[in-house]
């Protein structure tokens, strides 16, 4: 019998990459976020060009809006793996002149909106017997670096309520992951953090040799979610050989 994963924020970058490598696995999965069409794009990919893929369903998901989040939850009838990859970085200002509704949204989705679908979905998991929650999360999580105030926050309460769910869900059979990565170079997370500024986009990755891409992190989750159901890989810190911190990086 093949397992079901949701993976939401599919639409592009770490989401896409990790429901095309799940479809691989043999998991249906369910490719959850905003954009519609990109899902439904997606979808069609992964049917034309993964062999041996499960079935894609393409659900239009805001883990902001609680009304979206409770249709998601109706729409799946059963579920053993929850990645929650939506998420994002918007700016680079420093605390004394913090934009704050940027804070606010960063909080939103990386956030709330991470609880929001765990709450929703978690009845599921726990009713396959083997289910598992996926939080991708960032090194800014653990180490702040400047200019980086508001999505430090955000990613460190994301991995404060990984570790809280790890504890409260020790008597369920439910496995929680965290994954960490350090620079992902993917095609929109820099430019939605610099608010379509290309150049500004650009410069993180400038003469990095080999950045993470987003297949790397999908990696990862495969990796985790395939272990033997007693075995929980409690977190995963990927980053580029070049890579030593969110601030250390050899560029050539």
């Amino acid at each position: 019998m093949r397992k079901t994963a949701i993976v939401t924020g599919a639409s592009s970058g770490i989401g896409a990459a990790t429901a095309k490598r799940l479809a691989a696995e043999g998991f249906h999965v369910v490719a959850a976020a905003r954009r519609r069409d990109r899902l439904d794009a997606l979808a069609k990919e992964i049917a034309e060009t993964v062999p041996g893929a499960g079935r894609v369903a393409a659900v239009t998901l805001d883990v902001t809006s609680q009304e979206s989040v409770d249709a998601l939850a109706a729409a799946v009838d059963g579920c053993h793996v929850l990645v929650n990859n939506a998420g994002g970085a918007l700016g680079l200002d420093g605390v004394a002149t913090a934009d704050l509704d940027d804070w606010q949204t960063m909080y939103d989705t990386n956030v709330l909106g991470l609880v929001r679908v765990t709450k929703a979905i978690l009845p599921k998991l726990i009713e396959s017997g083997a289910g598992h929650v996926v939080n991708i999360t960032s090194l800014a999580a653990h180490v702040p670096y400047e200019g980086g105030g508001g999505y430090n926050a955000a990613k460190h309460a994301a991995y404060a309520v990984n570790e809280v769910m790890r504890l409260e869900l020790v008597a369920e059979p439910v496995r929680v992951t965290e994954i960490a990565p350090g620079l992902v170079k993917t095609e929109e997370f820099s430019l939605v953090r610099f608010r379509g500024d290309e150049e500004r986009a650009a410069k993180p990755y400038e003469g990095v040799p080999e950045p993470l891409v987003a297949e790397d992190v999908a990696d990862c989750v495969a990796w985790a979610v395939t272990r033997p159901p007693h075995v929980n890989i409690d977190r995963i810190d990927v980053q580029p050989r070049v890579q030593a911190a969110p601030y250390k990086l050899h560029r050539e």
